[in-house]
């Protein structure tokens, strides 16, 4: 047990990565999603194809495989050309990467929840004389973030496992964590379980409130 218990105990060193990256990539993903979305909304066809194709490329291709590019796929390129680029801090990648990937999913969120408010109170806002920018900003947003609040909720707790895939980047996050204890000591089943249930620590309690706040905002419908 004592083995165990160690295992879980260096797992969780890598618990501060892994929620420093999954909250600033939730961040910077909400912000990029909301503008993908609105360019999927555009009638500009151009910016609907640009959105489009990025969150195709984005879900078409594996996290693990954005993370490589990202992290040495880059940095060969600027080289190969001359340029002596090189991360300073991998946190940075790490970063960029899961909230672009986030920004993907979050946009089709965004978009189904600014489509999901009536149509008509974009226009009652319009012969109120409000611009269309305002009305976005004052009625439709707001009312689209209580409806998308719980699958934002359930990306957040996505995210925090798909950074496991960060591992192979060197990030010290908890798989990496896992990894490098298991390969010092050969307790591989031991680190692994150790890994498996600081995750679980993360998103069982998550999980649990973004239940509770999609039951709560379901029961304030009700009373309206």
């Amino acid at each position: 047990m004592e083995v165990f218990k160690e295992g879980f105990l260096v797992a969780l060193k890598g618990v501060p990565m892994t929620l420093q990256v999954t909250v600033m990539a939730v961040i910077f993903g909400i912000f990029l999603g909301f503008f993908i979305a609105l360019m999927k909304m555009s009638k500009n066809i151009l910016l609907r194809g640009i959105a489009g194709v990025y969150v195709e490329i984005v879900r078409g291709t594996p996290l693990i495989v954005q993370a490589l590019i990202m992290a040495y796929g880059i940095p060969t390129i600027l080289q190969a050309y001359g340029s002596e680029f090189k991360w300073a801090n991998l946190i940075i990648p790490a970063v960029c990467v899961c909230a672009l990937n986030s920004a993907a999913y979050v946009a089709e969120v965004i978009r189904g929840g600014l489509q999901s408010v009536d149509h008509g109170q974009m226009e009652a806002a319009s012969s109120l004389g409000m611009s269309k920018f305002m009305a976005l900003r004052l009625i439709i947003i707001p009312q689209a973030f209580k409806i998308i609040m719980p699958s934002l909720g359930n990306e957040f707790i996505t995210l925090i496992k798909e950074t496991s895939v960060l591992a192979f980047c060197g990030v010290p996050e908890i798989l990496r964590q896992g990894e490098l204890w298991a390969s010092s000591n050969f307790n591989t089943f031991e680190a692994y379980t150790g890994v498996a249930l600081a995750y679980m620590c993360l998103t069982i309690p998550l999980s649990r409130i973004v239940k509770l706040i999609e039951k709560r905002m379901k029961r304030n419908e009700r009373k309206a």
